[in-house]
């Protein structure tokens, strides 16, 4: 008997592993998540199809425990050739060919990463941020823009300046940032959780597709 991945249908659509790729035993699939040729997504890792695909182009590697996430607004698309490190997070963005993206690398929803670009370690993509071919974001760093400008971590008054404009909440929660005093937070929650929820009719499934609990071979 050979262990597979754990495979789960969403919203009506299961997760696609050509047959060349080779996915470790405990990585999650969920939803419309589509592993291309030659892909290797490495033990605890997560691709998670959150109302928007996961794509990987050819020879993608996904390292230890990365999460991946596409969303309605943004699908989370990799081009060919491109390796993300061990506890990366991403969601809702673009990397094009040949991109590295190092161990603890954060790109978030609506950024875009042009070819051979590198985000090394613990490196930073803000929302909404373009990166524009061979960009490489330092050890640490924080890419914020279109074009992306790159800041060291403790500029936070030079980030802000740029990302206040990009609008994290109206983007990604479809909120107003809120009056001095008072939170977003509450209604985050409820808008999130009530996206989240949708996974109590998830459904695991056999690596055909099929209905069912036991993925093993």
């Amino acid at each position: 008997m050979r262990a597979m991945a754990m495979l789960f249908e969403h919203q009506g659509r299961t997760p696609t592993v050509d047959p060349t790729a080779h996915v470790a035993p405990n990585v999650t699939l969920c939803g419309d998540v589509r592993v291309g040729p030659g892909c290797r997504v490495l033990f605890g890792a997560v691709l998670t199809a959150e109302g928007g695909p996961v794509e990987l182009g050819e020879g993608c590697i996904v390292m230890e425990n990365a999460v991946l996430r596409g969303t309605r607004q943004d699908p989370l698309r990799l081009g060919r050739h491109v390796l993300v490190g061990p506890g990366a997070y991403l969601v809702g963005c673009e990397a094009a060919d040949d991109v590295f993206l190092a161990t603890g690398t954060r790109v978030f929803n609506g950024a875009r990463i042009g070819a051979r670009g590198e985000v090394r370690v613990n490196g930073v993509v803000h929302v909404r941020t373009v990166l524009a071919e061979d960009t490489t974001v330092p050890i640490g760093w924080v890419a914020v823009g279109d074009p992306g400008q790159l800041f060291p971590p403790d500029d936070h008054g030079e980030i802000w300046a740029v990302q206040r404009e990009l609008d994290f909440p109206g983007y990604v929660f479809g909120l107003d940032r809120p009056a001095e005093g008072s939170s977003l937070m509450p209604e985050v929650s409820r808008r999130y959780g009530r996206a989240l929820g949708r996974h109590r009719d998830d459904r695991p499934v056999d690596p055909d597709g099929r209905p069912g609990g036991d993925v093993s071979r």
